[in-house]
C-alpha cells in the first residue's frame, strides 16, 4: 500500500471521467490516494494559472507521498521553469518521493536534473493510463507496481527486425555507467539553448512523441543532431511516435522509417527503436537521471539500473 499524490502541473483535466476512473483504480489496488486541491482547476488551457500550478507542485513536494503522479500532460511546464521549487523537489526525492509522468512533464524532469541532479521517473499519467475505459495495460501496471515496492531494476524489450539489420555489423553492445535521460522530443528540443537542458555527455537518450508528422520528427531530431547532443551520447533509444497521418500523394514514401534510416546515417551514435514508452498503453518505467547499463544482443535489449554498482552478473529480463 502506497501513498500516491495526484496533481496537475500542465494542461487542464478535460476528461474528468477518465480522471475519476484512474483514481478509483489506484484506490482499488489498495493505495492511499490524495488528490491535490487544484487538480481540476482550469485557466485558459492550463490546470490553473501559473501561480496555481506552481503551488500544486510545491504541495506535491511537501506531501511526503511515495509517488507524486501527474493527472495529465499537455502543455504548461516550460513557461514556469524559472520559478519551480527545485530545492523542495530535490529534498522530497531524497526523502523517497518518486515523481512520475511523461509528455509535458519532461520539462520538469530535465530542468530538475540540470539544476539538482535528482532522479525522476518517466511513466504513466492518471487519466491516459489508469483512467482508460478498457482495463489498463498489464505491463504498465506491473512496472508501476515494481516501482512502488522497490523492485524496479530494469526494462527489456525486443528490437524490431529492421534494427537487427541496421546493427548487423555490431549485433552485441554493452554501454556501461551512462546517465539515462530524455522524454518527449518536442519538449527536449524546446529546452535546447536554455539552462534547463542537462548537459549529459556519454548518456543514453530516449525520445518519444505523439501527433507529430514524421517531417516534424525529422526536423526536431535534426536540431538535436546539429546542436551536437546526439553525437555526445553513447546510444539513442526511440520509443513510440504515433497518432499522425501521412499524406500519400504528398509524402510519396517519406515515412517514420525513412526518418529513422536518415537519422542513423547522420551519426555514429547507435540508434535503437521499439522502446516500449510514449503515448501508448504499454509503457515501462524509466529513471530519468539515473546511471544505467544498456545491453543489446541481436534483437534483445535491456536497460538495467538495479545493483549497478553492487555487481555485474547475469541480468534477468524483467519489466
Amino acid at each position: 500500500m502506497s501513498h500516491i499524490y495526484i496533481y496537475s502541473p500542465s494542461s487542464a483535466v478535460r476528461d474528468k471521467a477518465a480522471f475519476r476512473r484512474g483514481i478509483k483504480r489506484l484506490k482499488a489496488l489498495g493505495h492511499e490516494v490524495e488528490v491535490d486541491e487544484a487538480a481540476l482547476a482550469s485557466h485558459q488551457r492550463f490546470a490553473g494559472d501559473d501561480e496555481t500550478r506552481l503551488a500544486a507542485i510545491g504541495r506535491a513536494a511537501a506531501s511526503g507521498a511515495d509517488v507524486a503522479l501527474i493527472a495529465r500532460g499537455g502543455y504548461g511546464l516550460t513557461r514556469i521553469l524559472p520559478a519551480l521549487p527545485y530545492k523542495a523537489l530535490a529534498k522530497a526525492i531524497e526523502r523517497g518521493t518518486r515523481f512520475v509522468g511523461l509528455s509535458d512533464f519532461t520539462a520538469l524532469q530535465l530542468a530538475l536534473l540540470a539544476k539538482t541532479g535528482a532522479t525522476t521517473w518517466a511513466g504513466p499519467a492518471v487519466g491516459e493510463d489508469f483512467g482508460t475505459e478498457a482495463e489498463p495495460d498489464e505491463i504498465m501496471q506491473a512496472c508501476f507496481a515494481d516501482l512502488l515496492d522497490g523492485s524496479a531494476e530494469g526494462s527489456g524489450w525486443t528490437l524490431p527486425v529492421a534494427d537487427a539489420k541496421a546493427h548487423a555489423a555490431k549485433p552485441v553492445r554493452h554501454v556501461r555507467d551512462a546517465v539515462l535521460w530524455g522524454g518527449n522530443l518536442n519538449v527536449v528540443c524546446a529546452l535546447v539553448g536554455t539552462p534547463w537542458l542537462p548537459a549529459v555527455k556519454g548518456g543514453v537518450l530516449f525520445l518519444e512523441d505523439v501527433n507529430e508528422h514524421p517531417y516534424r520528427i525529422e526536423r526536431q531530431l535534426t536540431q538535436l543532431l546539429r546542436s551536437g547532443i546526439v553525437d555526445a551520447q553513447k546510444a539513442v533509444l526511440l520509443g513510440s511516435f504515433n497518432r499522425f497521418k501521412l499524406v500519400p500523394g504528398y509524402d510519396r514514401g517519406f515515412s517514420l522509417k525513412t526518418v529513422v534510416d536518415w537519422f542513423r546515417s547522420q551519426t555514429r551514435t547507435p540508434v535503437y527503436t521499439g522502446l516500449p514508452f510514449g503515448h501508448v498503453p504499454t509503457k515501462v518505467m524509466l529513471p530519468v537521471g539515473q546511471r544505467v547499463e544498456l545491453l543489446v544482443e541481436k534483437r534483445d535489449a535491456l536497460i538495467y539500473w538495479g545493483h549497478l554498482h553492487a555487481h555485474h552478473g547475469d541480468h534477468d529480463h524483467g519489466h
